[in-house]
């Protein structure tokens, strides 16, 4: 069974977004897992493999787009394109698909949007109503 985590931030900045995705990769990495980021379109997936690059001086995320790095540990891609494994589905797109949900976990990255929020809380019922328990992460009450 699937187990989705919904990470909500307390701004509505798209920079937080991709600031916390990063630091959610390295952590992904760093429990020895793979990570396939689903982003709407190829322009924000080749802005995101920049950003993974530039990521932190001392540290380091190997990644690629899906289409040219397919053995890398974190894959970046969007449409329907997916990666060989199951294992953890970052979703930066709104939507999710019944395919996310074969994925062993699935992470949200919720900021303070009217667009971001209605898709989550669309993904959140997906989730739900396919037998998955969303655990809720509120980063709101540790910025305070």
């Amino acid at each position: 069974m699937s187990q989705a985590d919904f990470y909500v931030l307390p701004d509505a900045d798209p920079e937080s977004r991709t600031a916390f995705l990063c630091r959610l990769a390295d952590k992904v990495l760093g429990h020895g897992r793979n990570a396939y980021i689903h982003v709407a379109g190829e322009t924000e997936a080749e802005r995101l493999d920049q950003l993974l690059w530039d990521y932190r001086a001392d540290a380091f995320i190997p990644h690629g787009l899906l289409n040219s790095k397919p053995d890398a540990p974190v894959q970046i891609g969007w449409g329907d394109q997916l990666p060989q494994h199951r294992d953890v589905y970052i979703n930066l797109a709104l939507d999710a698909s019944e395919e996310t949900l074969k994925f062993d976990r699935i992470l949200e990255i919720v900021i303070q949007q009217p667009d971001i929020l209605a898709a989550t809380r669309k993904n959140y019922a997906l989730y739900k109503n396919n037998g998955i328990t969303p655990k809720m992460h509120d980063m709101r009450k540790s910025s305070r």
